[in-house]
Parts: structure tokens; sequence; C-alpha cells
């Protein structure tokens, strides 16, 4: 790959939220990412930005093994913790990934150009919305997700109810920067819903930092599972 497309990989996984902060080795359970997925794009930029438009038949012809190898690697990679709950849309996505792949081997086999095209639209395609399966609906609540995977799987089955009162206040600050979270134009529509949901969750994660300074730990089981609760709605805003 050479110095442009890579400047232009790395622009494109910023974009969908595939951000490490500082010189930390992040926790890979917290990452939502599937770095065999982030690969693929190595793949499907010469398919669709340069053989595509070009009609190189050639080209196109000449991917297949590296598609196919490529996706038996996203077909092994387990998916990290924190994105559990995209499971069965990650499993949807991946079976139509993978007829795209089978169909774009098929065309290249055969003789029919326009099908070979229409078969890397395709790929293009699924790829697209394999990423979108997993990919964070903004920068703000990916950090929220962080913390609160730690906090719902991690700290609470470990009645670890002074830690979460320890982070609750930076889960207020994360909580009341995805309420001032601006949502990219696909999913504009959605907005007025969103900041709703936003609100809810920013309220059940205040009550859950005041009774951590009150010193109520008892409550803390129960204003956790409130706060998740809220986090869920909220990304069903989206469902």
């Amino acid at each position: 790959m050479n110095k442009i497309m890579r400047s232009v990989l790395i622009i494109c996984l910023l974009s969908l939220g595939f951000v490490l902060v500082g010189d930390q080795m992040p926790d890979p359970d917290t990452e939502s990412t599937v770095p065999e997925l982030i690969d693929f794009h190595d793949i499907i930029y010469p398919i669709w930005h340069t053989a595509f438009p070009a009609k190189d038949y050639k080209a196109l012809r000449g991917f297949v093994t590296e598609i196919n190898e490529q996706a038996a690697k996203i077909n092994a990679a387990a998916l990290p913790g924190i994105l559990r709950d995209k499971k069965q849309v990650w499993e949807t996505g991946l079976a139509e990934f993978n007829q795209a792949v089978k169909t774009y081997g098929s065309a290249a086999a055969g003789s029919d150009d326009q099908a070979l095209l229409d078969a890397a639209e395709l790929l293009h395609a699924r790829f697209e919305m394999l990423v979108r399966a997993i990919r964070p609906v903004a920068r703000e609540v990916d950090a929220y997700h962080k913390l609160l995977y730690v906090v719902y799987h991690k700290y609470l089955p470990e009645k670890k109810y002074a830690e979460i009162g320890n982070v609750a206040a930076d889960m207020v600050a994360k909580a009341e920067a995805v309420t001032r979270a601006t949502l990219s134009k696909r999913l504009a529509a959605k907005t007025e819903a969103f900041q709703a949901a936003a609100a809810k969750l920013l309220a059940e994660t205040m009550a859950l930092e005041a009774a951590g300074k009150a010193g109520l730990e008892k409550d803390i089981p129960l204003l956790v599972d409130k706060v998740h609760s809220a986090y869920q709605a909220l990304e069903k805003v989206f469902d």
C-alpha cells in the first residue's frame, strides 16, 4: 500500500471511531473494533477506488485469492467484549458479506465483465454494512460505553462498589458529552430520539454518581442496572 492510500485508510478509521488515545495500550475488550475487518480495507480500497472505476477486469480478477484469505480471517475473528450486544447483527452482516465474497469469486471465474463489476459493487456494500454493524454511532457514545462496560461487566459482578463510585464522575462527564454529540448525516433523522435518550442516560448516571458520593453502596447495583438500561435504550434508537 502506498503512502497516499495508507493516509486515506488512517483518516477513514479515525472517522469510524477507531481511535487510540495517547500511548496507552488499550484493553482489547473495550475497543469497538475488529482488526481483521480493518485489514480488509487494504483490499477493498484498490478494488473500489482503482480497478472498479477503470473497469480493469484483469486487476479485479486478480484479487480473488487475497479476498478469500482475508475473509477467512474475518470469519475466524472474535468480537471484543464491548461488542457482545452486537453479536446478532454482526453475524447477519457477516453472512451477507460471505455471500458477496462467494459471488465475487464466481464472477471472477467467469467471462461476464458486467457481472464482475456488479460483484465488486456488492462486496464493497457488504463490507461497509459490516463496518456499520459495529461502528459506534458517535465518538462520545463509544467513550461512554468503554467506561460502562468496565463498570457493568467487571466492577459490578465483583461487587467493587467503591470503584464504581470512583469512576461515576467521569461517567457523568462522558454522558454530558453524549448529550452534545452530533450525529452523522446518515443518522440525522434520529436526532430528536437520540437527544431524549441521551438526556435519560445523563440523569441515570448522575443518580449513580450521587449515590457514590453519599456512600450509599447498597443502592449501587440497582442504579448501575438503570444506567445500563438507559444506555441500551439509547442504542435501540438506531435499530
